[in-house]
């Protein structure tokens, strides 16, 4: 059986929700085709490929990666070309997902209409973030299968518009798992951390976890930070512990993705909460 076939067919049995997408002698695609979902695919060795124009990183094997942000629109387009002077298009469609509203009260207000002394100070982190988010990571974890990295209710879903003490804000790009101040927190894959702070304004304690490809896990409002930037860690490593610093209203992680631009749903790599967890109602 040829590489391709068996990466993909792993893939098919270790992560959710995965359907085949195309497939065909020098492409296969596997991964929910819809709203705020990461696609894994396969090409043959030495292709280049595009996706609406943009180049994407395809490793030595041919495996490469890319994903659709929260409102991305009905279709993408993707093209690979190869060596001998052949390429494929492809047009995917991008299924539609509806967004609960969740109403979030009793924060601070200095997190809803930050004062104007914290507006240097917000503007400072983000440029850490952009930088962090500019990094590029050659290897290719984020094909293997994720692990939750902390357990516990589940207080707040991907996509969700939030309404921060009336106010309508930008929509919640994570899942949020609410557990006591202290848990630990772990790599859900192998990574290289690409930021690492104690102290955000919103996140308060934050870790970017590059998993290849610009497949980043984020980690907020975490108590401990116990990895520096640039350090390696394998999945299931403690990098932190759960907290309710930056803007939470009580103990619980904030787990995000990102690929390049676009959020990923962390919650479409991972499997059910282990322990029988149930989703609570409210949010932090």
């Amino acid at each position: 059986m040829k590489r391709t076939s068996v990466v993909l067919a792993v893939l098919l049995l270790v992560l959710p929700g995965l359907a085949a997408a195309e497939s065909g002698p020098n492409l296969e695609l596997q991964g929910p085709m819809k709203q705020g979902s990461l696609v894994i695919g396969m090409a043959a060795p030495g292709a280049r490929a595009t996706l609406d124009g943009a180049a994407l990183p395809v490793a030595e094997s041919g495996l490469f990666a890319f994903g659709f942000d929260r409102d991305h629109g009905p279709a993408a387009r993707l093209v690979l070309s190869y060596p001998d002077g052949t390429s494929i298009e492809r047009r995917l469609e991008v299924a539609p997902r509806e967004w609960a509203i969740q109403r979030i009260d009793g924060l601070p207000q200095k997190y809803v209409t930050p004062p104007p002394e914290t507006l240097a100070r917000i503007a400072k982190e983000r440029k850490l973030k952009t930088a962090a988010r500019a990094a590029r990571i050659g290897d290719t974890w984020f094909a293997q299968p994720f692990i939750w990295p902390a357990t516990g209710p589940i207080t707040g879903v991907f996509g969700s518009q939030r309404i921060y003490n009336g106010e309508p804000r930008r929509p919640h790009y994570g899942v949020d798992v609410a557990a006591p101040t202290g848990t630990p927190i772990v790599a859900p894959q192998a990574g290289v951390v690409t930021l690492a702070e104690a102290d955000m304004y919103f996140e308060g304690g934050l870790v970017f976890l590059d998993h290849g490809h610009g497949v980043t896990s984020v980690m907020m409002h975490m108590s401990r930070v116990d990895v520096e930037a640039g350090q390696r860690v394998e999945q299931g490593e403690t990098i932190g512990a759960i907290g309710a610093t930056g803007r939470a209203t009580g103990p619980h992680l904030h787990w995000g993705m990102f690929w390049r631009g676009a959020q990923i749903d962390p919650q479409t790599l991972v499997g059910p909460m282990p322990d029988g967890q149930a989703v609570a109602a409210g949010g932090n």
